[in-house]
């Protein structure tokens, strides 16, 4: 029975033979919405392994951990800033590195300038010994790629203080991230807030299975429905 005929019985327009001749049609012709939405084909929904396709915005992803938008984006920003932080201490690190490389290159400068002196005086007393002016070189040479390691290391440094530098994009990343989140959030409570009712869900009329102009014939009200309400409309 259809909701116009219910409606007909309660107001007294139908009578028992009426009603008892009365049968659904189930083969109602169908609305060109109901046939396109028949036409898709159905999904199934498993938790455990849907994946979100771009191509398809129906049906919705199930409200898993791994589906929760606010709960990915924490845990977005919570992982990132982890790995942020230690990718400082890292090149902190490696810059210490460097600096104490440079202090030990700096002692073996001061230990070169002092024997490059000592056989300079000892070629200019003695220029036939060539032993002398043979050790004046090797010590020169040696100076120079200390110097050369020296300026590696400074160089070194400065790309560490640079790469430092780029890193703080991430905490700008990180920020706004963040007010998504808090956008996100604020509009959730408001949603939230909007929909709010004064009536506990428990004690609210039941929706009806079945409304006028619906063009589906399943689930429509059965006699005994029908004779259940007249019955409770009687106890009134």
């Amino acid at each position: 029975m259809t909701q116009e005929e219910l409606d007909a019985l309660m107001a007294g327009e139908l009578d028992d033979d009426m009603l008892g001749a009365t049968e659904p049609d189930t083969k109602a012709t169908k609305s060109e919405d109901v046939k396109k939405q028949e036409s898709i084909q159905e999904v199934s929904i498993n938790p455990e392994n849907y994946r979100v396709n771009a191509e398809t915005a129906w049906p919705p992803p199930p409200p898993t951990d791994d589906h929760k938008m606010v709960h990915q984006l924490d845990d977005v920003t919570r992982d990132s800033e982890k790995k942020a932080t230690e990718m400082f201490d890292k090149l902190e690190t490696i810059n210490n590195f460097f600096m104490d490389a440079e202090g030990g290159c700096s002692a073996l400068n001061a230990g070169l300038y002092e024997n490059i002196k000592l056989f300079q005086t000892l070629s200019e007393k003695f220029p036939n010994v060539s032993v002398f002016a043979e050790a004046l070189q090797r010590n020169e040479e040696l100076k120079a790629n200390v110097d050369d390691v020296v300026g590696n290391l400074q160089m070194g440094q400065d790309e560490v203080m640079m790469t430092m530098d780029m890193m703080q994009y991430q905490d700008i990343h990180r920020q706004k991230i963040e007010r998504v989140i808090n956008v996100m959030r604020a509009l959730s409570k408001y949603m939230s807030s909007l929909f709010e009712g004064k009536i506990d869900d428990d004690k609210r009329v039941s929706s009806a299975v079945h409304i006028a102009g619906d063009t589906t014939t399943e689930n429509l009200v059965s006699n005994d429905d029908i004779e259940a309400l007249i019955e409770s409309l009687g106890k009134k």
